[in-house]
């Protein structure tokens, strides 16, 4: 009973075909649901009785709407294909053209070529543009096809021809971005989906976040719909395929993935040995989407309707993707001889073709009609998301240069007779004696041409993609109103961890922001003390809830509801950086200006996420990143995997990501206030960094006039009044800052050493600072040179500087060409160690002592203080000088 069924003998045909013939009926007379729904009950009962059936999310290779269930597109046919062929030809002609101009400069030729009619058929008929009543679709377009979306704005009247002819060419003139980004062409590109997996895993996530928006009843969302372009192979990405579960689960309906499988990856066939539609469909199939496959072009119904031995449907199921390639790289008679001779059944079904005609069967992807049927039923679907699997050929068009081959991906070139092909096969007006400068081509502005493509588009509501952004102004709540925490913590000891919570539930009931505050956490809420706001706030879920917490009894018991306001994600980071993001650029994709604060451990954020971190600020993202549980030694006993000491460092290379490190509560306020009043009043396109510390302490009330000082990075904490002839500068940030304190008492009260301290919360932006003026230096030369903000701090202070924090050694060293005194630097260089804060501070040579021994070591090489001094430190602090070094590997 292990066989598999489909290869089991049929003991009584006669038998089969009635049970055939009883379904046949069922579909003509009540449906494919009804037959659905008997094949099912069937099968429970079978199951129920004790047969063994084994389950597969798999069906037939054949197309999942069959042809008299297909809606049929209104559109000029004709008039559709002309456009889809001009365009094809100017997506083409910009890559050669720019690569003729400047040799490697790179693009895509086969990728759109492969995908043209997906995108055409969409913007034709489908998604709707940002004057639609419903509001615009949001369409994530797969980065290798960007020339193709180029040359059909061309046609629109959207780019010029000048734009085109500087494809890939930005840098000193306006010219037109590799791919979609938003960061370089602000008006145009909405969605950063380059890297590969990155699209769908934020597709995901913004179709959540727009039935979180209409479940809060922020916005309604009627009718709008998400959809994501991605390659067969790009479905290898963890990102592509990690968060489908998710999407069912939160019945995303309005969201439509649509993998473009022409089979090929970059360098050859993506399941050569296999079939990379029926993987892709078992695997959406499992996870619970709506799955349609639009395999085979409307040439194949003819042959399919023919064939009553079912020998042509079981050739499809054997044939694998390497030897589909073949078929279409190597023409009709190859095809003749090596498919359709399978079986006599079906080379009975070609007798009196030629093969010119077999070589013209065409796959679902380049069949409009096919296209359109998928799409409208992916759009009337509900309960679920869907999937279209097409199946096109990678290179379509190209001919001998490169269609259907593995060398087809990186083709940037066609030579002239390969060119006149493409001309001739798309019938585009451009004579032999222009040909080989591959001009562009745009028919007049009153052609039928131009009339229809700019006629759908007014009539679904205007051009795509397109960036529209309506700026909303947030009534942000004054720094006062964080007096709670500005007024420092008292007696009492606390982390700023539990400070940001505070601050958080103070926005939570401003009666202007409070609505729009979207707390994000991956699965840590009770370690970062958010579980307060459970009952407060609820956690968002689509169905509500359905149990009754066990923890009902408690004051902050756990409740989801399909109005809650925060996101818990689980454990998943890049799936909560991507619900961040759609939060993030809901101003500009929305018109909904909202709060997001995403707080994650520190050391599974940025060094986990980079490149979603990356992707955000070319998105333009709006909003905070908490790093909580920050630095290498204030998490006690975790180890090497969790103690992070480089994430500001990751963060300092995003240039719109402001990056902040504050030591006490009141530098906390002042800064989120401030990045609020930044991004939801000036609407700068930045987003911030924050780390924060599960250490408890006591924090200062707010000294007067320090404000501007955190914001740039630095301020004077404490100034000695009396400095001594020994006197150093001593820079501190976040947590290790109180060890720079004890430090400068210890200096003092041991070693008659003064010192001025220093609390900088952002080493980041004080070298960014500093850096903008160091160009305006070099180009200004005949100008009175400008100071960096860290050397105007720092002039006519006295004594080298040394700096400490629970960083390594290159964040704070990024300030070194801007401190006008020899600058020393303790760091966290090295994996971390599992152990209590004193010892990993020792470990690491970051605390008050090494700090003191570090200034006696500065001054000793000005001569301000014996040598002997540095030595008799180490001895009194036991201190081992051969001790291994934290960093040695």
């Amino acid at each position: 009973m292990n066989e598999p069924l489909s290869v089991m003998p049929d003991s009584d045909p006669q038998e089969t075909r009635e049970w055939l013939d009883a379904l046949q009926a069922v579909l003509e007379r009540e449906g494919p649901e009804r037959a659905h729904f008997l094949l099912q009950t069937l099968v429970e009962k079978a199951r129920r009785s004790g047969a063994f059936i084994p389950f597969s999310a798999n069906t037939a290779y054949i197309n999942t709407i069959p042809p008299h269930l297909e809606e049929r597109s209104p559109g000029d046919h004709a008039l559709e294909w002309r456009i889809r062929s001009i365009i094809r030809w100017n997506a083409m002609a910009m890559v050669v053209n720019a690569n003729r101009e400047h040799a490697g400069i790179g693009g895509h030729i086969a990728s759109f070529a492969s995908a043209a009619t997906l995108y055409d058929v969409g913007f034709n008929h489908f998604w709707k543009g940002p004057d639609h009543p419903q509001g615009a679709d949001l369409i994530y377009i797969q980065g290798h096809s960007t020339p193709g979306i180029y040359a059909r704005a061309f046609l629109e009247g959207r780019l010029t021809e000048e734009q085109l002819h500087r494809f890939r060419m930005e840098a000193l003139q306006p010219g037109l971005s590799s791919y979609p980004h938003p960061w370089l062409m602000p008006t145009f590109w909405q969605f950063a989906t380059v890297s590969m997996g990155l699209g769908p895993i934020q597709a995901i996530y913004q179709a959540r976040l727009m039935k979180y928006l209409e479940n809060r009843g922020i916005k309604r969302m009627d009718g709008r719909k998400v959809w994501c372009f991605c390659g067969d192979g790009e479905m290898d990405e963890p990102e592509s395929l990690g968060a489908i579960d998710i999407a069912a689960r939160e019945k995303l309906d309005n969201l439509i993935f649509v993998v473009n499988c022409n089979l090929q990856r970059l360098d050859g066939p993506v399941r050569g040995n296999g079939k990379i539609i029926q993987e892709l469909e078992g695997v959406f199939r499992g996870a619970g989407w709506n799955v349609i496959k639009v395999i085979w072009g409307s040439l194949w119904d003819p042959l399919i309707a023919q064939d009553t031995s079912g020998k042509l449907l079981q050739a499809f199921n054997e044939t694998v993707d390497g030897e589909y390639q073949s078929y279409k790289a190597k023409g009709g008679a190859y095809t003749r001889e090596h498919f359709f001779k399978k079986y006599p059944e079906i080379e009975r079904l070609v007798a009196g073709w030629s093969d010119e005609q077999i070589a013209q069967l065409n796959r679902g992807g380049h069949d409009p009609h096919k296209i359109y049927a998928a799409y409208a039923a992916a759009v009337k679907h509900t309960g679920s998301p869907t999937v279209i699997l097409a199946k096109t050929i990678k290179g379509y068009g190209m001919g001998e240069a490169g269609e259907g081959q593995n060398i087809t991906h990186q083709q940037k070139k066609m030579g002239e007779e390969a060119l006149r092909a493409f001309r001739d096969r798309f019938r585009i007006p451009i004579s032999d004696d222009q040909i080989a400068n591959t001009p562009f081509y745009r028919p007049p502005e009153d052609s039928p041409e131009i009339r229809y493509l700019k006629q759908r588009r007014e009539a679904l509501g205007g051009f795509l993609p397109a960036r529209v952004v309506k700026e909303e102004t947030l009534a942000i709540p004054p720094l006062s109103a964080f007096e709670r925490i500005t007024a420092g913590s008292h007696e009492r000891e606390i982390s700023t961890t539990m400070a940001f919570v505070q601050m958080l539930q103070t926005l939570c009931r401003d009666k202007n922001v409070g609505q729009r505050v979207v707390p994000i956490v991956p699965d840590e809420a009770r370690t970062f003390g958010m579980e307060g706001m459970f009952r407060s706030l609820g956690i968002y879920s689509v169905v509500g809830q359905k149990y009754n917490p066990e923890d009902a009894d408690q004051l902050a018991f756990y409740r989801e509801d399909i109005k809650g306001q925060i996101l818990e994600e689980g454990i998943t980071e890049a799936g909560a950086m991507s619900s961040w993001i759609a939060a993030a650029t809901s101003y500009a994709n929305h018109g909904v200006a909202l709060l997001p604060f995403f707080i994650f451990y520190s050391m599974f954020g940025f060094q986990r996420i980079a490149d979603l971190a990356w992707a955000a600020g070319d998105m333009r993202a709006r909003g905070f990143l908490l790093g909580a549980t920050a630095g290498r030694t204030t998490l006690n006993g975790e180890g090497l995997q969790h103690q992070d000491g480089h994430s500001h460092v990751i963060s300092a290379v995003v240039p719109n990501c402001r990056s902040y490190d504050p030591a006490y509560a009141y530098e906390l306020a002042v800064i989120l206030h401030h990045g609020m009043r930044e991004m939801y009043v000036e609407h700068r396109d930045v987003y911030y960094y924050v780390t924060l510390y599960n250490e408890n302490y006591v924090h200062p009330p707010m000294p007067p006039g320090v404000e501007s000082g955190i914001v740039k990075g630095m301020y004077l904490l404490r100034a000695e009044e009396r400095p001594a002839k020994a006197h150093v500068q001593l820079l501190g940030s976040g947590s290790i800052l109180r060890e720079v304190i004890a430090a400068s008492d210890l200096l003092k009260e041991e070693w008659g050493v003064t010192s001025d301290i220093w609390s900088v919360p952002s080493f980041t932006e004080l070298a960014r600072e500093g850096r903008e003026v160091e160009r305006w230096n070099l180009l200004h030369p005949h100008e009175p040179p400008r100071q960096a903000y860290v050397t105007q701090c720092l002039a006519g202070m006295t004594g080298p500087a040394i700096a400490s924090t629970d960083w390594v050694r290159a964040y704070p060293e990024q300030i070194r060409p801007y401190v006008p005194m020899p600058f020393h630097v303790l760091g966290t260089d090295g994996f971390g160690r599992s152990d209590n804060r004193p010892a990993l501070r020792d470990f690491f040579e970051i605390d008050r002592r090494w700090i003191v021994v570090k200034a006696l070591k500065a001054l000793a090489e000005q001569h301000t203080v014996p040598v002997e001094r540095v030595s008799q430190a180490i001895k009194i602090y036991g201190i081992k000088p051969e001790r291994p070094s934290p960093w040695t590997v």
